[in-house]
């Protein structure tokens, strides 16, 4: 085949499909690269140096990264070293003698003057009831009816047993009187007119004349107090007041079957309380049994009625600590005019008593450990020291001490895990005081 001048060669190149056609060339030994149409001589050259700027780039930005993490990591050690080296902030107290009075607040609960749960006293079925729970009603008022048909028929019962012993009386009256007239006229006859015999026999009869009827007037008073028995039970279908009061509770309705009594099996008609004076009842914390006695002044208050308080005297006392909570129990008596304080009211009760000559501190300075109650005392230099305490009397935002602790110490309010015997601490502001 003749050599042809290459302007006349066939094009025989294919469009540019990608890398495969470059690396088709390169397998041919001894090829050169075939570069795809349209691209300039030394685009691979700007591509590969390109791909080189770029990891540069990234590596650059990495080590950048790095460098300003360790960096950061480095002040965040040395601010929580230096954090770990600072001497702990507290808030502190300067302790106080306490005041020559203090209030004793204790909660405390009401109770009425008088508080009962009405029971029937007869059996039967309830006819008509004529008040409800909050009615005022008066002593003797009826509150309610009951239907007793069996007692109705047992005091009928009674009344002609009643009658038969008395008819059966006047038979034994007679008798008697004939048996003593008898007796009389053969006891007063001559000696030879009647023998000793038959005089003996009519004194044999007039004694057992006087025997039956005695035994008859027995029987006639037994007839007659069993009708007053049934005459007395009868009353009680009505239901009564037994004093004036308030009606708590209505436990029945028309058609109820009622059972006399007041057994854990029979239920009540009505709850009924007074209270235009109300009783106040408080338990004393043992420390503060002593203060508190006949006559200590007492301030209720009720949250119902904000601003009001009610003042009262304590009038009896249990004169016994409770075992178990060790506790007086303490009762006080108001008077209750309009009736604002309910039975069952959950109220605060305010005593005054003298406090001795303590030191008084906030409960939230103590600290309880093995060893006793301690307090963290400021020294001169800054540093805390705990020492041991002996609390007089709780009463309850703030403690008085007996021994520990002298009026001007400086202690700690709310100690931490962090602060140490002998560490140093670092003052806030006093700006709290001992109350």
């Amino acid at each position: 085949m003749s050599q042809s001048d290459p302007s006349e060669l066939e094009n025989t190149s294919r469009p540019f499909d990608g890398y495969d056609d470059v690396a088709e060339n390169l397998t041919e030994p001894h090829a050169h690269p075939v570069i795809p149409d349209g691209y300039k001589p030394g685009t691979g050259s700007r591509l590969t140096v390109l791909a080189g700027v770029l990891a540069f780039a990234l590596v650059g930005g990495f080590v950048l990264v790095s460098g300003i993490k360790a960096q950061d990591q480095a002040q965040l050690a040395s601010a929580t070293e230096a954090k770990t080296q600072e001497a702990p902030p507290v808030e502190v107290i300067t302790v106080k003698l306490a005041p020559p009075t203090e209030a004793l607040r204790l909660p405390a609960e009401t109770r009425g003057w008088y508080t009962s749960t009405i029971y029937a006293r007869v059996s039967g079925y309830l006819t008509r009831w004529f008040v409800d729970i909050g009615d005022r009603v008066k002593k003797f008022q009826v509150l309610a009816e009951i239907d007793t048909p069996e007692l109705d028929a047992q005091l009928e019962a009674g009344k002609a047993q009643l009658k038969a012993s008395e008819a059966e009386l006047k038979v034994k009256e007679t008798e008697a009187e004939f048996a003593r007239t008898t007796f009389e006229r053969w006891s007063g006859s001559a000696k030879g007119v009647v023998s000793e015999q038959e005089r003996e026999d009519k004194k044999a009869s007039y004694a057992g004349a006087e025997a039956k009827l005695n035994a008859q007037i027995a029987r006639v008073n037994l007839d007659k107090s069993n009708v007053d028995r049934l005459t007395y039970l009868a009353q009680f279908k009505q239901v009564s007041a037994p004093y004036d009061g308030v009606i708590t509770e209505r436990r029945i309705d028309i058609g109820d079957l009622v059972t006399a009594g007041s057994t854990s099996n029979t239920s009540p008609l009505f709850g009924i309380s007074q209270y235009d004076q109300i009783r106040v009842f408080a338990s004393v914390p043992q420390v503060a049994a002593g203060d508190v006695g006949i006559a200590t002044v007492a301030r209720i208050t009720a949250a119902e009625y904000p601003g009001r308080v009610f003042e009262g005297k304590v009038t009896r006392t249990s004169e016994s600590i409770d075992p178990q909570s060790r506790t007086l129990r303490v009762e006080v008596d108001l008077p209750n005019p309009d009736l604002k304080l309910l039975p069952g009211m959950y109220v605060k009760v305010e005593f005054d008593y003298k406090s001795k000559a303590n030191v008084q501190i906030p409960a939230s300075a103590l600290l309880f450990r093995t060893a006793g109650p301690q307090v963290a005392v400021i020294q001169p230099d800054s540093t805390v020291k705990f020492k041991d305490v002996q609390i007089g009397r709780d009463n309850g935002n703030t403690v008085e001490i007996t021994s520990g602790l002298a009026e001007g110490d400086t202690v700690v309010l709310n100690i931490n895990n962090q602060i140490q015997d002998g560490g140093k601490v670092t003052v806030k502001d006093n700006k709290i005081a001992a109350k």
